[in-house]
């Protein structure tokens, strides 16, 4: 697969913030556990985290530990331990309201140090109760008739395609175009990539969308081989273009894009209203393909681009498949409203972000859904992915894993599936 010319994505933005030490003498890591499976806690009852402190891949005694429970119950905890290699960390709590709880440990340096950078250097887990209860705030009266004016808006836009400019695919048997599809606003902006000399209605179509950041669309050459896939940027711009490009944009145009308050006090100012206006752009423009079969359309990605495969999914019902990993933007207001744990990077609550709440579109997914989630994400936290899965009525599979962060997943650990 192409590497994007310039991934100017979350862990950039976190590291803008870190000062923090690349490695000390050995690389430290951890691994955590809970007694049973952290999604059927009981209220009150008693959750058991087990962690242990590695060093180069053993477990090492003598480092000094600071642990730190928060849960959607409001309160916080902290604590402090040595490791012990024979002995591991056990950390005691429990919650009572629906929702969950979040344990993260981490080394205290030593004096003069700095703290180690990357999520591998602490655990995040956790642990929750009375799932089915887990609830979102109520979506805007006017949801459905705000998308039917966005789309009607767009509808009065030719689906003209301004760019198909056929580039090097490296294989023989599948075609790839640089394409522009006119939209409202900013164009649609992607790679189309397909079998050669497909016949006529013989295709599924797979959308591909992006996480948070400044990203070309990448061709997707093998995928290509026996679909129509088509991944598009989020933002409409220019692809493969030199590194300055992305830069500049970051700095300028599309500086910290998706969190203006005052862009966000109405629904159609929001930059999120353009990006889901392409997401709808480009599913009309791959039905109007003759090679798609007319029966399969796949929307996929991750965090920002699971959102949007939400929103896609939500907006248009020929969506048949949907799979996403720590979908972002879901119960956009737990904290506000809610008390819950709220997410470390994530607009702010304003009454407009309900039409953008991927929660609240998915209670229009007629799509069969994937999700996996993380017990230690912070950016996507548990309790949003619970509203997303309560409010899903088609068939849905949700799995969580221990230790996941949004950008890491520990090693080796146990993963929890919801189904229905």
């Amino acid at each position: 697969m192409t590497k994007p010319p310039q991934r100017r994505g979350l862990a950039g933005m976190f590291a803008a913030f870190l000062w923090c030490a690349a490695a000390w003498a050995g690389d430290i890591s951890f691994y955590g556990t809970t007694d049973k499976d952290p999604l059927s806690y009981a209220p009150g009852e008693t959750m058991t985290f087990t962690v242990s402190v590695l060093e180069d891949g053993q477990k090492v005694s003598g480092k000094d530990l600071l642990w730190t429970r928060r849960g959607d119950d409001g309160k916080v905890e902290t604590g402090r331990a040595v490791s012990d290699a024979q002995r591991p960390l056990v950390i005691q709590t429990s919650l009572d309201v629906p929702g969950f709880v979040w344990i993260q440990v981490a080394v205290v340096p030593p004096h003069g140090e700095l703290p180690l950078c990357g999520d591998q250097h602490f655990f995040n887990g956790g642990a929750g109760v009375r799932l089915d209860e887990i609830k979102g705030a109520e979506e805007p009266a006017d949801f459905d008739e705000y998308w039917a004016r966005q789309k009607a808006r767009l509808a009065a836009v030719p689906m003209t395609v301004s760019k198909m400019e056929e580039v090097p695919s490296g294989d023989d048997s599948v075609l790839c175009y640089d394409l522009r599809v006119e939209c409202l606003g900013m164009p649609v902006s992607g790679y189309l990539c397909l079998p050669k000399d497909a016949p006529q209605k013989s295709l599924p179509a797979h959308l591909f969308l992006q996480g948070y950041g400044l990203h070309s669309a990448v061709k997707r050459v093998a995928e290509g081989k026996n679909q129509i896939a088509l991944e598009i940027n989020a933002h409409g711009y220019d692809n493969s273009r030199e590194e300055a490009y992305y830069v500049t944009l970051g700095n300028t145009a599309l500086r910290a894009y998706g969190f203006f308050p005052e862009s966000n006090a109405e629904p159609q100012r929001s930059y999120w209203n353009g990006v889901a206006l392409r997401i709808i752009r480009a599913l009309e423009y791959l039905k109007s393909l003759p090679q798609w079969n007319g029966k399969t359309i796949v929307v996929s990605g991750g965090s920002q681009g699971g959102f949007q495969s939400l929103l896609a999914a939500g907006l248009d019902s020929d969506v048949t498949h949907v799979q996403v990993y720590i979908p972002w933007m879901c119960d956009i207001s737990g904290s506000a409203l809610s008390g819950r744990v709220g997410s470390i990077f994530m607009p702010s609550w304003t009454d407009a972000m309900g039409y953008f709440d991927a929660a609240n579109h998915a209670k229009r997914i007629k799509a069969a859904v994937v999700i996996d989630s993380g017990l230690g994400d912070y950016v996507c936290p548990p309790s949003g992915q619970l509203v997303l899965f309560n409010n899903i009525s088609s068939p849905v599979k949700m799995t969580f894993y221990q230790g996941r962060t949004h950008l890491y997943v520990m090693p080796g650990g146990a993963a929890y599936t919801l189904e229905k």
